[in-house]
């Protein structure tokens, strides 16, 4: 699944073109590698988001391509 939609569909980031925005403007990587909107992320991945000063990052556990909002969190884990 893209990176992109992984974040909206997760419901990390509100729209999937402010993740596509994140990516591409460096602020997304992936097990430590800065990523763009359409690379693909995978269970066991560790994401990490940059906002300002501060930065989340979680745990890939599974893809779900329609996640319904009580499932949205069973997708990730945060760190």
């Amino acid at each position: 699944m893209r990176i992109d939609k992984f974040l909206k569909n997760a419901r990390i980031i509100k729209r999937r073109t402010v993740g596509k925005e994140a990516c591409d403007g460096g602020r997304v990587s992936i097990n430590g590698k800065v990523v763009k909107a359409g690379d693909r992320v995978s269970p066991g991945d560790i994401i990490t988001i940059r906002y300002g000063d501060g930065e989340q990052k979680v745990e890939v556990l599974e893809l779900l391509e329609h996640a319904p909002k009580d499932r949205a969190g069973d997708m990730y884990r945060e760190l």
